[in-house]
């Protein structure tokens, strides 16, 4: 490489560098790498530890947050009220969740990019507010709910980190959600 070269690259990646800075301050790009667990930390008293769980399948409760719009994620990303994402105590960061309404049947697909909830008790997971509105809860604000991992098609992976919801998902058959209602009952929730 000639200096002349060197010069016009470095030139254009100053040019770069401070585009970016006026573009978004310093919030990491929304992606899905690199996927962070992180280490076990504490939130008002209780200890949280972060682990790689594939086979995550839970039943309990959903919520949803949104005033803290432009604040930065656990992941480093701007939050986006009405992206399709939500909060998890222990998931890597990023992972995809299918979240299914138990009332409703109603299920879509949820990208974790931050931590919560940290309310003791039967909540699992904090939606978006475009997450709660998609699964139909927005109104209600608080839902039982199963929550499980899953690795959705790339297109869909796309759809989610611009912000657009995936691909619809047909909903869970009556007798596998009067299962699940069981389950949950069963579990004193």
């Amino acid at each position: 490489m000639g200096r002349l070269e060197f010069v016009r690259n470095a030139a254009a990646m100053a040019v770069l560098l401070v585009l970016s800075a006026c573009a978004g301050g310093n919030y990491r790009p929304v992606s899905d790498t690199p996927v962070r667990i992180g280490r076990p930390y504490a939130v008002r008293g209780q200890t949280f530890t972060p682990a790689a769980d594939p086979t995550y399948d839970m039943l309990g409760y959903a919520s949803w947050y949104g005033p803290e719009s432009g604040s930065k994620t656990a992941n480093g990303e701007r939050f986006r009220p009405d992206w399709i994402t939500a909060a998890h105590t222990t998931l890597p960061l990023p992972t995809y969740v299918e979240v299914t309404a138990l009332q409703t049947g109603r299920r879509i697909i949820v990208r974790i990019n931050d931590r919560g909830p940290f309310i003791k008790g039967p909540r699992i997971i904090d939606l978006s507010r475009g997450a709660a509105a998609q699964l139909g809860i927005k109104a209600i604000g608080y839902a039982a709910v199963r929550v499980r991992a899953v690795e959705p098609s790339e297109s869909d992976r796309a759809r989610l980190r611009h912000g657009k919801p995936a691909a619809d998902l047909p909903p869970v058959p009556g007798a596998i959600l009067q299962n699940l209602r069981g389950q949950l009952k069963a579990a004193g929730y």
